[in-house]
């Protein structure tokens, strides 16, 4: 991993130095095992734990960069941002509701979802992408239901020209791979051209994993023994892999999405 820490503790004592040197002005403590408090604001490590993990060569490289790019967010948060210079760049994300375990819940623009999950909203810009506020959107004279559906126009003009890979399996089920890998993979469960456009190949209504924001796979209702070896493959990105959303499945109808997980 470089010269990075393998284990958590050491791992956030060694991005805590970091944060020392690169923003010497801000007051940097740990708040947990993988919290970092940088004047007064969480900064969660478990992501860039895990993107490090899966690049240990790169891993000086990705920190750094991970901590220019929380520079660059915080940044444009702190600043105006009118209406008519971001609308085309607000996009949605499928995100798990334990974000909110240190975010302020009632100040994150959001859409309660299923499976424990919910649409959260950010601005898509060239190197970062930074979440909308409800404060945010007051000032724009919009409403949660305006920037949802904002979000979903441009979700669905996003590389709309995306190709699908179609796999048969051999217990005779089938998956339908989407890796764009550009952050909306997960999202494009919220395309309403979803259903009409992989029924036909997955044989009639089929479940969608996004164990994480970077990985799509939509799959057939059967066989059993598909299903379930799909499933363990699920449940191993979701503890692996950076930004991890749920290990439940989807499931996409004409009628729309639901969830499989108990709290849905």
């Amino acid at each position: 991993m470089s010269n990075m820490p393998r284990e958590p503790e050491a791992f956030a004592e060694h991005v805590l130095q970091l944060i020392q040197q690169e923003l010497p002005a801000e007051e940097v403590e740990l708040a947990g095992p993988m919290d970092v408090l940088v004047s007064g604001r969480h900064l969660d490590l478990n992501n860039l734990f895990r993107m490090v993990l899966c690049e240990p060569s790169r891993g000086d490289e990705i920190v750094r960069e991970f901590l220019s790019r929380i520079t660059e967010g915080e940044a444009m948060m702190g600043s105006a941002m009118p209406l008519s210079l971001v609308q085309s760049r607000i996009m949605p994300r499928i995100q798990p509701n334990s974000l909110f375990e240190q975010l302020d819940k009632e100040q994150v623009a959001h859409t309660p979802w299923v499976n424990d999950t919910s649409i959260v909203y950010v601005i898509d810009m060239p190197r970062v992408t930074v979440s909308i506020t409800l404060e945010q959107i007051i000032k724009w004279g919009l409403d949660i239901e305006q920037i949802e559906a904002c979000a979903r126009r441009n979700l669905a003009r996003y590389a709309p020209s995306l190709e699908v890979k179609i796999i048969e399996s051999a217990e005779g089920g089938r998956v339908a791979q989407l890796s764009a890998q550009d952050g909306y993979d997960a999202a494009r469960l919220l395309m309403s051209t979803l259903h009409a456009r992989l029924a036909p190949k997955l044989k009639g209504d089929f479940y969608v994993a996004a164990p994480a924001r970077d990985i799509f796979l939509a799959v057939s209702a059967g066989p059993d023994d598909f299903l379930e070896r799909v499933k363990s493959r699920v449940d191993r990105d979701f503890e692996r892999l950076p930004y991890p959303i749920t290990p439940a499945l989807f499931v996409v109808t004409q009628d729309g999405i639901a969830g499989t997980s108990k709290a849905a």
